[in-house]
C-alpha cells in the first residue's frame, strides 16, 4: 500500500472545489438555506404576537368603559379596527379571520358597576391558535387592574377596593379547551401535501431527464401543457388518498372536528394540490439533477413551514414577513382548512382564501409552462 500523497490529495481537493463552483444550484443551497434560517428565525418569527386585530360592541361609553379599552390598546396586544353592532357580526369576525378578538361592553356597564351589581365584559376570543391569543388573554387581568385604579378615583374610590367591582369574562370559540392539536392537526395536511407533492413532482421529471427518456418525450408532438398535466395529475391521485387518511386520522386519534362545508374544503384542496405539483414542474425545469430537485425543494418548503402561519402566529409577524408568506400557497389553504374544520366555515366565509390559492397556482402553472417551453428549445 502506498503512501500516502500530499500532491494526490491536493489534486482531489482542488478538483472538489471546481466541481462545487460549477454546481451553483449545491452551491447557492449551501449559502442560501442558512442564510433564510438566519433571517426568519430571527426577525419574522415571534411567539408572543402583538397587535392582534380587536373589535368592538359598545353599549356603554362611559369613562370607566373608556378607560379599559385604552388601556387594553396601550398594553400593545390589541388594536381597534372597528365597531360591531349585534353578537352575530362579531361572530361572523371571528370566523372569517378578520379579527382576533371581539371586546362586549353591555348596557348600563358603569350604573351597575356603582350600584354593586358586579357587570360583566366579555372577550371573544378566536381560540383556534392558543399561541397567539394567550399572551393576550393573560394580560387582561392587569389591564383591569390598571384601569380601575386609574379610573375608580373620588366619589368612586369605595369601588377600587379589591376585588375588582366587575367581572371580565373569557369565551374562548373554536378551540374551548386550547388544545394545541387542534390547531396543530388541520394545519399538518397543508405542510405534508406540500412537501410530498412539490418533492415528488419535482424528482420524477428530473429522474426522466437523467436516464434520457426526456430526450424521446420532446421528439413527440406533445404540448408543453399536455406534458405537464400528464406529470402531475396521477399524484394528484396520491393526494387524495394521503389527504382521506389523514382526514380519518385527525378525527379519530386526536378528536379533531369537520365543522363545515365539504365542498370548500374540496375546492380549496384541489387547487392547493395543483399548485404544488406545478411548483414541483416547474423546479424540474431548474435542476439539472435528481439532488438539485431536492434542495431547491426544501428551499421552498422552509419559508412554507415558518411563514404560513403553522409552526408561529401569523399575526405575530412584522409586515414584509406577512407580505412573504401571503405569497405562500400553503398559507391561505391552512388558513381555509382551520376555517372548514374548526369553525364551521362554508363556500362564502372561504372565498377570499380560494381566490388566493387560484391566484398563485395559475402564476405557478404559467411561470412553469414558459420555463418548459424553453426547456425544449
Amino acid at each position: 500500500m502506498t503512501a500516502f500523497s500530499r500532491a494526490r490529495f491536493l489534486a482531489m481537493l482542488a478538483k472538489e472545489f471546481i466541481q462545487m463552483r460549477r454546481d451553483r444550484v449545491t452551491f447557492a443551497m449551501m449559502v442560501g438555506i442558512p442564510i433564510m434560517q438566519l433571517l426568519l428565525f430571527g426577525y419574522a418569527i415571534n411567539t408572543d404576537p402583538r397587535h392582534l386585530p380587536t373589535l368592538i360592541e359598545m353599549a356603554d361609553e362611559s369613562p370607566v368603559a373608556r378607560a379599559i379599552l385604552s388601556g387594553m390598546e396601550s398594553s400593545g396586544y390589541f388594536d381597534f379596527i372597528g365597531i360591531v353592532t349585534s353578537p352575530q357580526e362579531g361572530d361572523r369576525a371571528l370566523r372569517d379571520g378578520t379579527a382576533n378578538f371581539v371586546v362586549v361592553i353591555p348596557p348600563d356597564f358603569e350604573r351597575d358597576l356603582v350600584r354593586g351589581s358586579r357587570p360583566s365584559i366579555l372577550l371573544s376570543v378566536d381560540a383556534a391558535d392558543p399561541t397567539a391569543a394567550g399572551g393576550a388573554v393573560a394580560a387582561m387581568g392587569g389591564i383591569v387592574d390598571a384601569a380601575i385604579a386609574q379610573t375608580l378615583t373620588g366619589p368612586l374610590g369605595f369601588a377600587a377596593a379589591p376585588p375588582p367591582p366587575f367581572d371580565y369574562v373569557i369565551h374562548r370559540q373554536f378551540n374551548a379547551e386550547g388544545r394545541t392539536a387542534t390547531n396543530i392537526v388541520p394545519g399538518l395536511l397543508a405542510i405534508i401535501l406540500a412537501m410530498t407533492m412539490v418533492l415528488i413532482t419535482a424528482v420524477a421529471i428530473v429522474r426522466e431527464s437523467e436516464r434520457g427518456t426526456m430526450e424521446t418525450l420532446i421528439s413527440t408532438p406533445v404540448r408543453p401543457l399536455e406534458v405537464m398535466l400528464g406529470k402531475i395529475l396521477p399524484y394528484v391521485f396520491v393526494a387524495y388518498v394521503q389527504t382521506l387518511v389523514f382526514l380519518l386520522a385527525a378525527g379519530l386519534l386526536f378528536q379533531v372536528p369537520f365543522e363545515g362545508s365539504a365542498l370548500a374544503f374540496f375546492l380549496g384542496f384541489n387547487l392547493y394540490i395543483v399548485a404544488n405539483l406545478a411548483l414541483g414542474f416547474l423546479i424540474s425545469t431548474v435542476a439539472r439533477s435528481q439532488m438539485q430537485a431536492m434542495q431547491i425543494s426544501f428551499f421552498t418548503i422552509l419559508p412554507t413551514i415558518l411563514l404560513s402561519g403553522f409552526m408561529f402566529p401569523f399575526a405575530g409577524m412584522p409586515g414584509w414577513a406577512q407580505a412573504l408568506g401571503s405569497a405562500i400557497p400553503a398559507t391561505h389553504f391552512l388558513r381555509l382548512t382551520r376555517k372548514v374544520m374548526l369553525k364551521g366555515a362554508s363556500v362564502a366565509d372561504t372565498l377570499g382564501d380560494l381566490a388566493a390559492i387560484g391566484a398563485i397556482m395559475l402564476l405557478i402553472v404559467v411561470i412553469a409552462i414558459r420555463r418548459y417551453r424553453q426547456t425544449l428549445d
